[in-house]
């Protein structure tokens, strides 16, 4: 598998705790200047640096059983774990049969409480982030080092995807900063739209001094620009204002002046040699040695593959967890059986596998109910590569075909500076590329821009999000297999669209309130 180094360093300097949700400000731990560690090692800010891109890619430091957070699987403190479980698992396209204390009522959007741990565990993981972007962010402020301005651009980035993250899943929290590192007394309760401010202020304070060009699986300028696009796409549900022609400012920034062009092998994009890929913008590292993870996309690919009806190995595993199945909210879109599928010309259509699986999941805990997802896997593109237990695949985060269906979605929300025939044009780019046929000008309409996201981006952390902006996700406008509680599915309440606050989050801070309807 490829060899990269994802750079692990002593987390003795950032002053690293167990949790998250009794201590926003730990002070960090320092041994040493940081001119003095500069003196001893050049690259020392650069391995700081990587260790908090590591707290997005890895559970904790020291191997696959380590965790940053209390949890007692460390896997399930992931972050691209808890995405999956909370952006994928609670809308149409995936499930989960493993009845995991919580994961049911996630994967069957009903019963939602303050105690549910995989509520818990995200609320921590993003609070585990953010004061340890702040803890160096304040040790940065001493001495002067080489790459400043970036590496200070690089950490706000990193913080700010965090808080993104607390405004779309919870709508409020506290905020954190260097600025107030150290208070004693709890944190008073920020808004949703106090939230949205400070992100916004943040991307547009280090957008133009970040790099345009960054060493693979680092931020550069196009991935603050697309991190802005999604804040503002997404502002009318977080603020209540639109902002279209904000979000198109920054999708056009991406695809004109980014450099990516897509892959034209789409499943390149999911295959353990995706780090060559055209496409990807922003990826969350994955290594099966040096780096493994039960919670990066070792999660997706072992979870969604069983030795009772798959070749595991054909997807480059040792192990299958008999865990996740697609949905025909997902493979119905492509067509209304398995035969459908398999007869389809789009490459997106026959990535699933069906052979001893049945199209209806009357029963969302039985293996056999639902297609399996074999996007990801552990092989390289042309089928080549050893089984292994942990993934090398690392998930395309942000992706230009992300962006040109958002250009697409605005267009026909008309937003200033698009236009419907490059909304055309892009769509049919990406449908394309995948072998589908081309749509017509009659075609593009916000119902088929919120279908052709599912096809193209079901599995990477967006449907949720997708979900609520087009007004899909609650009430009874759009029904999926498990909706509700029911193998039919049935209307969620509209209080659905946030999370509630984890209850150990509102002990630890008696100044936090809960979300309404929990």
């Amino acid at each position: 598998m490829k060899k990269r180094i994802l750079i692990l360093i002593s987390v003795v300097f950032l002053g690293i705790t167990s949790s998250c949700t009794d201590d926003l400000n730990t002070e960090p731990i320092v041994e040493l200047t940081l001119e003095e560690l500069l003196a001893e090692d050049p690259n020392a800010v650069e391995g700081l640096v990587s260790r908090l891109y590591a707290s997005y890619a890895l559970s904790g430091p020291s191997g696959p059983g380590s965790s940053d957070i209390v949890s007692p699987d460390a896997g399930e403190g992931a972050f691209l774990r808890a995405i999956i479980n909370l952006q994928d698992f609670t809308a149409d396209g995936m499930k989960n049969r493993w009845g995991d204390d919580g994961l049911d009522q996630l994967t069957t959007t009903s019963m939602w409480d303050r105690n549910n741990k995989f509520f818990r565990l995200f609320y921590d993981r993003a609070y585990y982030t953010i004061p340890q972007c702040n803890n160096f962010l304040n040790v940065l402020q001493i001495d002067d080092f080489p790459d400043e301005e970036n590496i200070v651009a690089e950490t706000r980035f990193l913080r700010a995807l965090a808080y993104y993250n607390i405004i779309d899943v919870f709508g409020k929290g506290v905020l954190a900063t260097e600025g107030n590192l150290g208070q004693s007394e709890p944190l008073p309760e920020a808004t949703r739209q106090e939230l949205f401010d400070y992100v916004e202020s943040e991307l547009l304070a280090i957008e133009p001094v970040i790099r345009e060009t960054s060493s693979y699986g680092r931020a550069n300028r196009y991935v603050v620009d697309m991190l802005l696009a999604k804040l503002y796409m997404n502002a009318e549900i977080y603020t209540g204002s639109a902002r279209w022609d904000d979000a198109a400012t920054y999708v056009n920034k991406v695809i004109n002046e980014g450099g990516y062009s897509l892959e034209p092998n789409f499943v390149k994009n999911f295959s353990a040699d995706n780090n060559t890929s055209s496409e990807i913008i922003f990826p969350l590292l994955a290594e099966s040695v040096t780096s493994q993870s039960y919670g990066n996309t070792t999660y997706i690919v072992n979870g969604s593959l069983s030795v009772n009806t798959m070749p595991i190995a054909q997807f480059g595993a040792t192990g299958g967890w008999t865990g996740h199945r697609a949905s025909k909210g997902w493979y119905g879109l492509f067509g209304d059986s398995a035969a459908a599928l398999e007869n389809s010309t789009d490459v997106r259509a026959s990535l699933f596998w069906t052979q001893g699986h049945n199209f209806e999941m009357n029963d969302y805990r039985e293996w056999t109910d639902g297609f399996p997802s074999i996007k990801f896997r552990n092989t390289f593109s042309d089928g080549s590569g050893n089984a292994v237990e942990f993934s090398a695949t690392d998930f395309p985060f942000y992706r230009l075909a992300d962006a040109y269906l958002m250009y697409a979605e605005l267009a026909i929300r008309g937003a200033a500076n698009t236009s419907m025939a490059d909304a055309l044009s892009l769509v049919n780019q990406v449908r394309t590329r995948s072998s589908a046929t081309a749509i017509s000008m009659t075609d593009l309409t916000l119902d088929f821009i919120i279908d052709e996201r599912g096809r193209e981006l079901n599995l990477e952390g967006h449907r949720r999000t997708d979900l609520i902006r087009h007004g899909k996700f609650t009430g009874g406008s759009y029904i999926w297999p498990w909706k509700g509680g029911t193998a039919a599915g049935a209307s969620i309440p509209d209080h659905y669209r946030v999370f509630p606050i984890p209850a150990t989050a509102i002990q630890a801070n008696p100044n936090l309130t809960q979300n309404t309807g929990f």
